[in-house]
């Protein structure tokens, strides 16, 4: 079955669509795939995006097939069409299993490159322990109605290209961390909203791969403009969110040399942190 069939017989939703994930014959634990345009920002594939992609297919791959922790390093740039993503169980025990995967793709010469790199340990989120204790809070923030859409925003700003990703969420920034798109970035670092997709898919573990690195860059609000490119990828899932929006909130607290980090906190609509990350990236030159 072709990679558009597979996608279409199983999958309503862009983002099921864009994630499928076909066994290649003849290669036990590799996986084929056409990565889509629909979600590049500026000029490249977003990392969330491309994370989720091999998230998918290590959890198919796996014995278990929640992902508790993954972390990706971003080694060349990815970009829309044929890929190739080959796993490997490096480990697999009674309640966790721990991967590795590689996502490859042919450059204009024909050589096959590798542009991700990832290690994961997969489990089963509804067999962890029901125990919570945590000092964290949900970020405070204005309803979801009374954040800025994607369509009130201005137009310039500090995107220039492709916006094809925006097309396909249903994202609201919290007006008090969005002052760059009005050219008065507040310096702090901070960019905080609410997340769903346009067509009203709700979030899973898989998605919250993809939520970690959704929201525009911190780097945004420090005042620089252009592509962020991620070098490294860190995101732990801790719990199966419940049903609508999540809260997004990333913080950025050192600038040093070119890079910068990202920590972000997931809340789903229930008030539960569901998953955190941690992202190291190269700071725009603008």
């Amino acid at each position: 079955m072709s990679i558009a069939a597979a996608g279409a017989a199983t999958r309503d939703h862009e983002f099921d669509r864009d994630t499928a994930v076909v066994p290649r014959p003849g290669e036990p634990g590799a996986y084929a795939i056409d990565l889509s345009e629909g979600w590049t920002i500026i000029s490249a594939l977003n990392g969330g995006y491309l994370l989720s992609v091999v998230g998918r297919a290590l959890g198919q791959a796996l014995p278990h097939h929640d992902p508790l922790t993954i972390t990706a390093h971003y080694l060349t740039a990815s970009r829309p069409g044929p890929a190739v993503i080959r796993t490997q169980l490096v480990r697999g025990g009674r309640t966790l299993s721990n991967g590795q995967a590689s996502l490859f793709q042919r450059d204009d010469s024909g050589q096959e490159v590798e542009r991700i790199r990832v290690i994961a340990a997969y489990g089963d989120l509804d067999a962890l322990s029901a125990e919570v204790r945590t000092a964290a809070r949900p970020p405070r923030m204005p309803s979801y109605e009374e954040c800025v859409s994607g369509e009130e925003a201005p137009d310039g700003g500090p995107v220039s290209g492709s916006t094809a990703l925006l097309d396909r969420l249903d994202l609201r920034i919290d007006p008090a961390t969005a002052g760059w798109a009005m050219g008065a970035p507040s310096g702090a670092g901070r960019i905080r909203g609410w997340l769903g997709f346009a067509d009203g898919r709700d979030h899973d573990p898989l998605s919250l791969l993809f939520a970690a690195d959704a929201l525009p860059p911190t780097a945004f609000d420090l005042g620089l403009k252009g592509w962020t490119p991620t070098l490294e990828l860190t995101v732990h899932v801790r719990s199966r969110p419940a049903p609508g929006p999540l809260r997004v909130s990333l913080t950025t607290r050192n600038l040093a040399g070119g890079l910068m980090e990202e920590d972000g906190e997931v809340w789903d609509s229930a008030d539960r942190l569901v998953a955190q990350s941690r992202q190291l990236a190269r700071a725009p030159r603008g």
